[in-house]
């Protein structure tokens, strides 16, 4: 392999992985993209936690991960998300890249991403009983933990069903914060 092609973040494939760091409302997040569309969005976005995510992402997806933030593959995925903060966008519109996840867990969060719309959430039965295992709720919780693409695929919208705010990969706060950003929770006052 050339070291031309690796710089370019290119295996013999041809698999590209590119990523960016970007500013949002709730702290920094990784942005990956491949060819065939965003691959991973990752919370609180530190050097420790990306230079992780990097590592997984080069095992996983057998291509060196190279940061491009002016990449072609991340300009609409970057501009839908800052929109989204910005209030302007409630639907993400774009291609995803769902490799990093299967079965089960895939089939629950594509259902996720096009059946619970924003302002609205579903709780962990229902979203189970929505992919035909009714009794399945604790692997929904485990399929939302393990979300590579949250914000875009809203986990965040996946709720108890007493109630209660459920758990959260980015932390609870954050969770909080998005569930205000869609009108779902009262915005905290100060």
């Amino acid at each position: 392999m050339n070291s031309h092609a690796q710089e370019q973040g290119q295996e013999r494939d041809g698999r590209q992985v590119v990523w960016a760091v970007v500013d949002s409302d709730i702290g920094p997040l990784l942005l990956a993209a491949t060819g065939e569309g965003l691959v991973t969005v990752t919370f609180h976005a530190t050097d420790a936690v990306r230079d992780k995510v990097l590592e997984r992402l080069a095992s996983r997806l057998g291509a060196e991960p190279v940061q491009e933030p002016g990449s072609p593959l991340l300009a609409e995925p970057i501009r839908q998300l800052a929109a989204y903060f910005a209030g302007e966008r409630r639907d993400f519109e774009l291609p995803l890249d769902w490799s990093l996840i299967s079965g089960f867990n895939r089939q629950v969060l594509r259902e996720l991403a096009s059946g619970v719309p924003f302002g609205t959430v579903v709780g962990y039965g229902d979203l189970a009983g929505r992919v035909g295992q009714p009794r399945a709720a604790q692997a929904v919780g485990l399929a939302m933990g393990a979300n590579p693409l949250p914000v875009v695929v809203p986990c965040h919208r996946v709720v108890e069903s007493d109630g209660g705010i459920g758990g959260f990969g980015g932390g609870l706060e954050t969770k909080r914060q998005l569930l205000a950003l869609e009108g779902v929770l009262p915005q905290p006052l100060f």
